[in-house]
């Protein structure tokens, strides 16, 4: 985001930043296609920004085997058939890494968590219409990367677990999680460097709000706020609260709903078979290996010793869990 041109930046406003738009381009886009494919074999990837959610997104769209909406599909993410047919330069494949500062490179063919801007589009539908509209725009990416199923890393999604689950009941829901201390440490430093990254190009909090993208940085909604011991987000007790809060929601989902699968990040980058465990899972029939690197920091702030425990036990409830 910080090397686009003043006319891209301009570009991204215009396709992004007004309702209206969105859902014209959207409303284009769907009388584009002809036939939509009734595939429910998809993958969808909701665990928390931080929790390796990026790192699984690249090792699955790996296989070649599903679509996914990628940087080549920005700005306009809600017509990529339509985008796709404008004859512009998009040749631009040099890998750089992103700007979270966290070593992943990505290049304008990789795979990227641009779906929200569909979902804060169409919030206000009943839930009925939104679905179909999804299935809708799902059917759209499938076409435009000519593949069968759908890939899907949002981490708002988590939000949604329970929509997705009840109504894509034969895909499968991957949520990543990972040691709540190493990765709450890791959402505070990211929403510190957000926020003053955001200083000193104003482009970054206007193009994070525009694709929803508000885990954190400059743009922040926690997704728990009511009855919060820890509501200052430079304090990483908020972090670890907020962890606690949204897994622990995330696992009593699993009672009723059998298509969702916890993620362990540390099982992910020490074990191979785990990995393989995975790709079976999800029905990749060609198993291949992937990279997966651990990231681990010395930690020395002052953690709430109470809250503490309570995340790295449902840290461990979790951990326990067997993949289905």
């Amino acid at each position: 985001m910080n090397n686009y041109s003043w006319l891209e930046q301009k570009l991204h406003q215009l396709a992004l930043s007004a309702q209206f738009m969105r859902e014209v381009t959207f409303d284009f886009e769907s009388s584009y296609l002809s036939s939509l494919i009734e595939n429910d074999n998809h993958v969808f990837i909701a665990g928390l920004a931080r929790s390796g959610t990026t790192i699984l997104l690249n090792a699955i769209h790996k296989s070649n085997i599903f679509a996914s909406l990628s940087y080549a599909d920005m700005p306009f993410v809600l017509a990529p058939n339509l985008w796709s047919k404008i004859p512009i330069n998009r040749n631009d494949l040099k890998s750089k890494e992103r700007a979270h500062g966290d070593g992943i490179k990505v290049s304008t063919e990789s795979p990227e968590a641009f779906e929200e801007v569909f979902w804060k589009t169409f919030a206000h539908d009943s839930e009925e219409e939104l679905i179909e509209k999804f299935r809708t725009y799902v059917n759209c990416i499938i076409h435009r990367h000519k593949r069968d199923r759908y890939l899907s890393k949002n981490n708002q999604n988590i939000r949604r677990l329970e929509l997705l689950s009840s109504n894509f009941t034969h895909s499968k829901i991957l949520v990543p999680f990972r040691d709540p201390i190493q990765h709450s440490y890791s959402l505070l430093t990211q929403h510190m460097k957000f926020i003053e990254d955001s200083k000193n190009d104003h482009f970054i909090s206007k193009y994070m709000k525009w694709i929803g993208h508000t885990e954190f940085g400059p743009n922040y909604n926690p997704i728990h706020t009511n009855n919060l011991k820890y509501d200052d987000d430079l304090d990483i007790n908020h972090w670890v609260e907020q962890w606690y809060l949204a897994y622990k929601n995330a696992f009593q989902l699993l009672n009723t709903n059998q298509n969702v699968n916890f993620i362990c990040y540390e099982k992910l980058c020490l074990s191979e078979d785990y990995w393989l465990q995975i790709q079976k899972i999800i029905q990749i029939d060609e198993i291949y290996e992937f990279n997966f690197k651990e990231s681990k920091k010395v930690i020395s702030l002052d953690i709430d010793r109470n809250l503490s425990d309570s995340a790295l036990s449902l840290y461990h409830d979790l951990s326990s869990l067997s993949l289905e």
